[in-house]
This record gives structure tokens, sequence and C-alpha cells, in this order.
């Protein structure tokens, strides 16, 4: 698993719900921490970032008369939940962990900064970075560019509850094409989905490929980091 010295993870918060429809599964929980130390273990730095919609997300509470700064306000808090726990079940694990805050509320973390994050990574600390970037209207997405940019990860895996990118959505379109590998200028011209804009373009931009795969199928992360073919590829 040497393939990436120091990566960026990219968690959904709707995945942690596992078979619920709300709030965070125990068991997928458990199976998220116990793939992230098996890494960690084998000498690989990693920065995580997790979403909240299985919390709650800014984009939806707008929808239903929400003010959309608030409601992102919201979102970010519903991150540091699930930081929060993952935290936990990492320090269950035995891993030595560290959580950050883009929005100052110590004692629930520490206040992020570049420097914090790089010196846990090389002390062997998985870093866990909350509150999406600190500021309404962006996505977790963009936070994950963002800190992956900013601790100079070798990849961003991004993991879904999909085994890859498709040319269309595989559950509405059974004959949809997988794509092995794609860059980010067809991202463009096709107009996929994966990330909003604002995320492929900072990914883009500062040359920081991009790994999308199922997070949800146990073990899958490992393959992932020891280059088996079982997601996709964007690249510059």
């Amino acid at each position: 698993m040497k393939k990436y010295k120091r990566i960026l993870l990219k968690l959904s918060g709707e995945s942690l719900m596992g078979e619920q429809n709300y709030g965070i599964d125990s068991s997928r929980l458990n199976d998220y921490a116990e793939q992230i130390a098996e890494l960690s273990k084998s000498g690989i730095e990693i920065g995580i970032v997790i979403g909240g919609g299985n919390i709650f997300r800014g984009l939806s509470g707008a929808a239903k008369g929400f003010d959309r700064v608030n409601g992102d306000q919201m979102g970010m808090l519903a991150t540091t939940i699930n930081s929060l726990a993952l935290n936990s079940a990492l320090k269950n694990q035995g891993i030595k962990s560290k959580m950050l805050t883009a929005i100052r509320m110590e004692p629930v973390g520490e206040y992020y900064s570049k420097g914090k994050a790089v010196e846990a990574l090389a002390n062997g600390e998985v870093v866990i970075i909350s509150g999406g970037t600190g500021n309404p209207y962006f996505t977790t997405d963009t936070a994950s560019a963002l800190r992956g940019i900013e601790i100079e990860a070798d990849i961003m895996l991004k993991g879904t509850r999909v085994d890859g990118i498709y040319s269309a959505d595989p559950e509405k379109f059974p004959d949809a094409t997988k794509y092995e590998k794609i860059s980010f200028d067809e991202i463009y011209k096709k107009n996929l989905k994966i990330m909003d804009l604002t995320a492929t373009t900072l990914c883009k931009e500062n040359n920081l490929p991009v790994m999308v795969f199922n997070m949800d199928k146990k073990g899958n992360l490992a393959k992932v980091l020891n280059g088996e073919n079982i997601g996709t590829i964007v690249y510059n």
C-alpha cells in the first residue's frame, strides 16, 4: 500500500446511515474505522473530510425555508457530529487521531490550520477536518478538495455508494457506461455530476487526481490503494 504516501479521504454523510433512514449506523461507522485503521497501520498518512447529509444538508434546508447561511451552518455542525463519531471509532481501534474544526469550537476540536494538520499527519495521526470550509455556500466536496490541496495529498479518494463514474445514473439507466479513467476536461464536457464545479475546478487547477469508488463495500479502501481497478480515476 505504498502507491500513495498521503491521501485525503472524502466520506459521504449519507453512507453513514447504513440501513437506517437517518443518523449514524454503528456497524457502518465501525466498518469505516476498521478500513481506515488498516491503512494507517500500513504507514499511509490520512486526512479525512466527512459530509453531513445523514443529519442535515444546507441546500435541502434552504428549500424548506431556512435561511441559506443558517442552513449551511447547521450542515457544518452536522459534519462535526459525524467527525466526532469517526474520531471515537478510530480511537477504539487503537489509532491515534486528531479532529480539527474549520470553525472555532474548542474544546470540541482544535481550530484547523495547515500546519497543525501536516504536523499531525507526519506524526502518524489520522486527521479529521470538520466544519466544511467554515463558510456558507461551499459543499464538503469543495472542502475536501481544498484540504487535500492544503495538506499536499497525493490523491483525493471520494468514497461513495457507487463503484465509479458512469455516463448516466446506473440506478436509472442500466446500460450506462462506467469509466475506468476520465479527465477533468471530459467531466466538464459531459456535464458529469461527480462533484460540484468549484471542487472539480480546484482539483484540476492544482493537479489533485480524484478516485471515485464504493466505500460501502468493506475492503475496497485497501483495494484502491493496492492499485486494484475498482473505481474511476479523474486526472488532468
